[in-house]
């Protein structure tokens, strides 16, 4: 099969922006990323819509937001910026039912709510802002990571400065109702949350190198089971990244920045415990995002502080992970995306 590999990343030394690669699903092989959209400032991550619209994190001069590129033309065309002063969001999702993106600022403390105009550009209709703080030198303040759906369509805030959970109702025009909140163990840390079905979900936890099942019932959550990402015998910094799930529902992936591994975990009893059953090598430094290619059959790491990505061969039975290339330039990339060849 195939595909197009997008990545998304900085612009601060030798990256380019948003590259683009080859892949072929049929024998594993990747052509060397090349740069794709180069006129915006470090587009980290980007939410891909249905219609082939890419809303992407950038930064402008002392201000933040999104830019909406037209995947259509070609080249990609840069039609809309949502700027405004602060810092640049670190995560973005589009929630194609109700057509409505979601940026989380990390810097500023805050979620905001776009509406997806008729020509794809982006709106401002609502935000969420949050206060309060933990104790770890890195929950000097609000850190929102992380907005995306939960099954039933309330949108799931993930705040690390203060470790919550706030899920918030969402009318169609995309404004916000009143928050559930979920008081995490202090210094937990959380970034990211991957669903597995109506009621169960996996939130990773950066500061902590956790990971732990949640149990999510009517907007609320409580949380299960509870492993480390990393040996207990790792006593220098990591910082826990990206979670995804499996299609088929049996394994949990976790990147760790730091340690430079990726974690696999098995989901077990309906996936209400997890086993660890690997930790591999990303055969480089700060492995930010990966992401699986579009069978399954392959993963893709891009490890930030040594511009490189890792390509790995997924056994779909076992879920353990095979290292096949780790010299594949990836300049500052930190995000990555399959998409089905034109």
């Amino acid at each position: 099969m195939k595909q197009t590999v997008i990545l998304g990343g900085y612009t601060k030394k030798t990256g380019a922006g948003i590259y683009s690669a080859n892949f072929d699903s049929a024998n594993g092989s990747i052509s060397t990323p090349e740069p794709f959209v180069t006129g915006v400032k470090n587009p980290t991550y980007l939410a891909i819509s249905k219609a082939n619209f890419a809303y992407a994190c950038a930064a402008g001069d002392g201000e933040g937001g999104l830019a909406t590129i037209d995947l259509n033309q070609n080249p990609a065309k840069i039609i809309n910026t949502t700027f405004s002063k602060g810092g640049s969001p670190a995560h973005v999702s589009i929630d194609e039912a109700r057509q409505l993106v979601f940026a989380s600022f990390y810097h500023d403390g805050r979620a905001v709510v776009y509406k997806i105009q008729a020509d794809h550009t982006l709106v401002e209709v609502d935000r969420a802002v949050h206060g309060g703080s933990g104790p770890r030198p890195e929950q000097d303040a609000i850190h929102v990571h992380y907005s995306a759906l939960a099954p039933d369509g309330r949108l799931v805030l993930v705040d690390l400065g203060n470790d919550t959970l706030s899920t918030y109702p969402v009318s169609d025009a995309g404004k916000l109702g009143k928050a559930t909140v979920l008081h995490l163990p202090v210094g937990y840390g959380p970034r990211h949350i991957a669903f597995l079905n109506d009621h169960l979900a996996y939130l990773v936890g950066e500061l902590s190198s956790q990971i732990s099942v949640l149990h999510y019932d009517n907007g609320a959550f409580t949380i299960g089971d509870t492993r480390a990402t990393i040996p207990a015998t790792w006593t220098e910094h990591n910082g826990a990244a990206a979670i995804r799930i499996s299609a088929d529902g049996k394994f949990v992936y976790v990147s760790n920045r730091g340690y430079d591994s990726m974690a696999v975990f098995a989901l077990k009893d309906g996936g209400l415990h997890l086993e660890l059953i690997q930790q591999i090598p990303v055969q480089g430094s700060f492995p930010r995002d990966f992401n699986f290619d579009l069978t399954q059959k392959y993963l893709l790491v891009v490890n930030q502080n040594t511009d490189n990505a890792t390509l790995y061969r997924r056994d779909e039975a076992t879920g353990k992970l095979t290292w096949l290339q780790a010299d594949i330039p990836a300049p500052e990339a930190v995000n990555v995306n399959f998409l089905p060849a034109e």
